[in-house]
This record gives C-alpha cells, sequence and structure tokens, in this order.
C-alpha cells in the first residue's frame, strides 16, 4: 500500500505505478470534514461515489463514516485496473466535483491497494448485485485452475509427499486467482456481477 498526502487545493491522483497495474485497485480518500459541513459533505459524497460508478471499470464505491469524536470520512471506491481508475481520476466530473469539496474539508489523506490485496478490501456497491454471482464466479476460476494443475501438473509431482503437492496446488491457485483468473474474470463479467437497475 502506498500512501500520499494532500490539500483540499490539489487533485489528487493515483501514482504511475498504479495506473500502469493490470489488477483490480482499490482507492481510499480520507477527508476530514469541518464540524459544520457534515450535511453538506454526505451530500456531496453520494454525488461523486455515483458518478465515479457510472465510469467504466468501476467494481463498487463506499462512504465509510466517521466514529464518534473523529471528522473523518473515508471514500472507497475499486476499479478492474490502473488505467480505469486513471480515467476516472482524469475526468471533467471529478475535477469539478473537488472543486466543490474544497470548502467542507480541511485534510485529504490518499491511499491505494493493488492486486490480490484489493479483493480483501471492505466495499459495498453501488449497485450491488447477488453475492451468488462473486461466489458462482470464484468458485468457477478456482476449478478450472484446479482441473488444468491435475492435468498438467499433477503428474509430475505424483511421487512427492503429500503435504508439498498440496502446498504447490495451494500456491499455484492464490497466486493465478489473485493476479490472472479474477481480475480477467472481474472485468468480462463485470455487467453481470452488477447489473444494472
Amino acid at each position: 500500500m502506498q500512501r500520499r498526502e494532500r490539500s483540499t487545493s490539489s487533485p489528487v491522483t493515483a501514482p504511475e505505478a498504479v495506473v500502469a497495474a493490470a489488477e483490480p485497485v482499490t482507492v481510499t480518500v480520507a477527508r476530514d470534514v469541518r464540524a459544520d459541513q457534515r450535511e453538506a459533505f454526505e451530500r456531496w459524497a453520494a454525488e461523486v461515489l455515483g458518478l465515479a460508478a457510472e465510469f467504466p471499470g468501476n467494481l463498487g464505491t463506499s462512504l465509510l463514516r466517521p466514529g464518534p469524536g473523529s471528522t473523518r470520512y473515508h471514500l472507497v471506491y475499486r476499479f478492474a485496473d490502473g488505467e480505469s481508475l486513471a480515467s476516472w481520476e482524469r475526468s471533467t466530473e471529478r475535477q469539478a466535483a473537488l472543486q466543490r469539496a474544497e470548502h467542507l474539508t480541511e485534510r485529504v489523506d490518499y491511499a491505494h491497494v493493488a492486486g490480490l490485496d484489493s479483493f480483501f478490501t471492505a466495499l459495498t456497491p453501488s449497485r450491488p448485485g447477488p453475492r451468488w454471482r462473486m461466489t458462482v464466479l470464484t468458485v468457477a476460476a478456482v476449478f478450472g485452475i484446479t482441473l488444468v494443475f491435475q492435468l498438467l501438473v499433477s503428474p509430475h509431482v505424483a511421487s512427492w509427499p503429500l503435504p508439498l503437492r498440496l502446498l504447490l496446488s495451494a500456491v499455484i491457485v492464490v497466486v493465478l486467482l489473485g493476479y490472472v483468473v479474477m481480475p480477467l474474470l472481474t472485468r468480462l463479467f463485470a455487467r453481470w456481477l452488477r447489473p444494472r437497475r
């Protein structure tokens, strides 16, 4: 994870390493909101997250509200890859939205997570689809990887002790699932996973 801190007067964007990422990217923008502007900020946050949700490659958005004694809100959004994220962050819609938020907040912190870690970042999708669809897609991905492993790799390691064979299988499944198969499937099946209403 990398972090950058910015004032509200300058747009926050992903670094080049994130823009080049071919796997899903989750971004968190934390904003310290002025005490007298919380209602206005929540309206603004709903608007900007709604805009982000309409961009190609968006996989979900969420607004995390502050706890007791805190003024810090977190806007969380996930994109299928760095290029999709960059398109959103360079958009005129986002730039205009950021200008409207300048008087609402005092501090902005930016963080991103890419790759396998992004699958474990909590999100509430703006247009949530049935959870069973993600489950079906994940099962299909694991089944496909496991089948190929059994056909192509298992015969060559049949003499290995069982724990080593299981370890090799687990490593291959997790690496391919997180870095190759799920990023590809979530892009291909994005509309099926989160159907428009």
